[in-house]
């Protein structure tokens, strides 16, 4: 089959969602096509599946709830985190470009098409030795990711242009084609192995990243990080393979750090795809106990999520193993467990205020007994030694039950001592992180372990869970790919993941998250009006 169109986009993720709608948006009259490996259910790609938080400055939200921040502060944190190097020219210029745009571009461009934040504003990746986000900026949509790419769809649906779009579901592409120096469209094949060509003016890459292919994450490994562990989860899409990538790189595109990746070190097996390598990606309750595979606290600083991914990633990957154990009870369970993504959050992906604070008041219920009974990385009792017993039996490696006993005693004895003793660096944070409204309603106050009222035991083994490639393409301000020389490709673009989420590493080498889903837009919004003025 051939087709032909005046703008290609491959690849109906979020990026190329809002470049498709950008590009209609700016009056653009040619035609479009978008081209997706998946199913048409699927369209929106990760972002569908997310947990929808997006990070935004200055927002009327936060306004309202007291939150003072302004772009100065957010990139003066982003510049912190992302350490970028001399000549990550393009990557610091995307960041600058992120927060002058979060307002406009990202709050009232989504709030105009419908999409509805949750009232209060999420505080993570808040730093582990200097700040991270300095103020509370991750906005939750309301409906989670799903609401957010259901909302776009609708729009896009409903939009006077909307029929100048040709949709192919179920089309892998393989190869782009030149012509001349021009990058001419691509070639590939369907879902039943029919061969296909699209001949297009422009190309746009919405392809994502490496991280749904584990081999290449292992090729391409940070080895600052450690050594990558003989067991990683896949949290990423299952079709980011890297694919666009390496054909961008052939026709001369520069790609970069492609070692720079985010991963999540709360990773368990996916409790309905059992017999897979797929994962899902646990928000950590502060009040547990972070332990190794012998059964003895990381530290000596304590992990505590919420504060830095990416030293938690480090730290447990350089412990025995490569994974880890978190040691809990379940009135904790109940008050602070969390899976991040829309699946697992059904009251506000379903946008059920009722059932939200019914979880929020007396505890998540569902999830922590869904998650007991079917995920095979939880294991309760009774007692430690049962505990231990059978986290051993698990994993297949020892876990000292006295050590075990004598970690949790130390950590309990230190809160009954009280607040005013307490010596331990967790403990502080969990001090520090209720002093927040958005975290205390969440998080236990000074909860011991081994409280008798508080059994079942509960211990999670936990895996490293990929999830985001933060190098990529090389791309300039208006989503151009570039090549070695910094010269553009004429007739090819790049947005979200593939292009590192906008010059090929926007992040630098941390994030702070709710980036991904922003840079995905902000790239795909000058992708799409740079096309409609008439880009190469």
């Amino acid at each position: 089959m051939e087709y032909q169109t005046d703008v290609l986009i491959v690849g109906g993720g979020l990026g190329g969602l809002a470049t498709v709608l950008s590009l209609l948006d700016s009056g653009f009259s040619g035609r479009a096509t978008l081209v997706d490996r998946d199913t048409e259910a699927h369209l929106g790609g990760m972002a569908r599946d997310s947990f929808g938080g997006i990070t935004l400055i200055d927002s009327p939200t936060q306004k309202r709830t007291g939150i003072h921040d302004s772009p100065a502060l957010a990139l003066s944190d982003w510049l912190r985190v992302a350490e970028f190097e001399a000549d990550d020219l393009w990557p610091r210029r995307w960041a600058e470009s992120y927060v002058d745009r979060a307002a406009i571009d990202l709050h009232h461009w989504l709030t105009d098409r419908g999409v509805r934040f949750f009232p209060v504003v999420h505080w993570v990746e808040r730093g582990m030795f200097h700040p991270g986000n300095s103020v509370p900026r991750f906005h939750m949509v309301w409906g989670t990711g799903q609401g957010l790419i259901v909302q776009l769809i609708s729009r896009l649906k409903a939009h006077p242009r909307a029929a100048q779009l040709k949709l192919l579901f179920g089309h892998r592409v393989d190869e782009l084609t030149r012509q001349h120096t021009r990058i001419s469209g691509c070639r590939g094949a369907d879902d039943a192995g029919h061969d296909f060509a699209i001949t297009a003016g422009v190309t746009v890459l919405a392809s994502g990243g490496i991280c749904g292919d584990l081999s290449l994450v292992r090729k391409h490994w940070n080895h600052e990080l450690g050594e990558p562990p003989s067991t990683m989860l896949n949290g990423a899409h299952r079709f980011a393979d890297g694919r666009m990538l390496a054909e961008a790189g052939r026709l001369g595109a520069k790609i970069t750090h492609l070692d720079r990746q985010w991963h999540y070190a709360a990773g368990v097996h996916h409790p309905k795809r059992p017999g897979t390598n797929d994962g899902i990606s646990l928000v950590p309750p502060k009040s547990s106990l972070w332990m190794n595979s012998r059964g003895r606290r990381i530290g000596p600083t304590p992990l505590v999520s919420g504060f830095d991914t990416k030293y938690l990633v480090e730290h447990v990957c350089r412990e025995p193993g490569g994974y880890s154990w978190q040691i809990l009870n379940q009135r904790i369970a109940l008050k602070e467990l969390a899976v991040s993504g829309a699946e697992h959050n059904e009251s506000i992906r379903d946008k059920k205020w009722f059932g939200f604070l019914r979880d929020m008041l007396l505890g998540n219920r569902r999830l922590v007994e869904h998650m007991i009974r079917d995920c095979p990385d939880f294991v309760t009792a009774n007692t430690v030694e049962e505990l231990a017993a059978k986290m051993s039996a698990l994993s297949g490696d020892p876990v000292d039950g006295a050590l075990l006993r004598s970690e949790i005693e130390n950590y309990d004895a230190c809160i009954d001592r009280g607040e005013i003793y307490h010596g331990d660096d967790q403990l502080r944070r969990i001090a520090d992180a209720r002093l927040y409204r958005g975290d205390r309603a969440r998080t236990c106050r000074f909860q011991k372990i081994l409280d008798p009222a508080t059994l079942p035991l509960i211990a999670i083994r936990e895996f490293i869970l990929t999830r985001k490639t933060l190098g990529g393409i090389r791309t300039d301000l208006r989503s151009r790919v570039l090549d070695e020389t910094d010269s553009p490709i004429s007739g090819l673009y790049a947005v979200g993941e593939a292009a590192g989420f906008g010059g090929g590493g926007i992040h630098g080498k941390g994030a702070l998250e709710g980036t991904f889903l922003g840079s995905c837009i902000l790239t795909g919004q000058s992708a799409g009006r740079a096309i409609a003025e008439g880009g190469n």
